[in-house]
């Protein structure tokens, strides 16, 4: 979904229609799907970019602008599956097993190390590139890389638009006419501000608070989480 979406944003924009992309996976059968969708997606929006795949990252890495970042180290199964049914075994119930909390920790373990490996070969391969990074967990993983490696990396998710998105909708408002400010890390982000037109959003917001995750009340004041 991430590969399918992200090639269909960069191949849209006239300046970016003519360029090289290099696909990388470690599972040959897996790449050989993500190149048809990446050829397909080109031919329908009449994209002239130099489609590549390759399982060897330092090919893929050679003289690269930027590296997107989407591993999934383990797999769902058996891993993000784990992540959910152990700690459930246990009393814990996670809504999202891959930021927070045992699976958010077990996750960064498996993940940051590979992710280091990866940085150290922009590092030869591409020492100026701007890598960006889909993987979770989010804060975990960035700081991890700011602190390993000299590689600019840059945390990109869609979770806090998508939320407000879905709080658009469930208010009853376009969600093009919604102003807000957020802070936190991701997957535990709050909107600090939610406004249409001027008007807090707060109050309207109550009747489908509680049945949302990740809202609540924190210190007397009320806060919307995109979680």
């Amino acid at each position: 979904m991430f590969a399918k979406n992200l090639l269909c944003d960069i191949l849209s924009e006239p300046d970016l229609g003519g360029c090289v992309i290099c696909l990388y996976d470690i599972d040959p059968e897996r790449l050989r799907v993500s190149e048809a969708v990446a050829h397909r997606v080109a031919d329908a929006l009449g994209a002239r970019a130099h489609i590549e795949a390759t399982t060897d990252l330092g090919r893929a890495l050679d003289g690269a602008d930027y590296a997107i970042n989407m591993i999934q180290v383990g797999g769902y199964r058996p891993c993000t599956v784990t992540d959910f049914e152990l700690p459930r075994r246990f009393g814990l119930r996670q809504t999202i097993a891959d930021t927070l909390g045992i699976g958010g920790i077990m996750r960064a373990l498996r993940t940051i190390p590979v992710l280091v490996g990866m940085a150290g070969e922009m590092e030869r391969r591409c020492p100026d590139v701007l890598h960006l990074n889909y993987a979770n967990p989010m804060a975990m993983n960035c700081l991890a890389l700011a602190r390993a490696s000299r590689v600019r990396t840059v945390g990109l998710c869609h979770s806090v638009q998508g939320t407000a998105a879905e709080l658009a909708r469930d208010i009853g408002v376009p969600v093009e006419a919604i102003d807000y400010t957020a802070a936190g890390i991701n997957h535990m982000a709050f909107y600090l501000t939610l406004t249409c037109n001027g008007e807090d959003l707060y109050p309207r917001s109550a009747n489908c608070r509680m049945a949302r995750p990740g809202s609540g009340s924190l210190g007397g004041a009320s806060f919307i989480g995109e979680a």
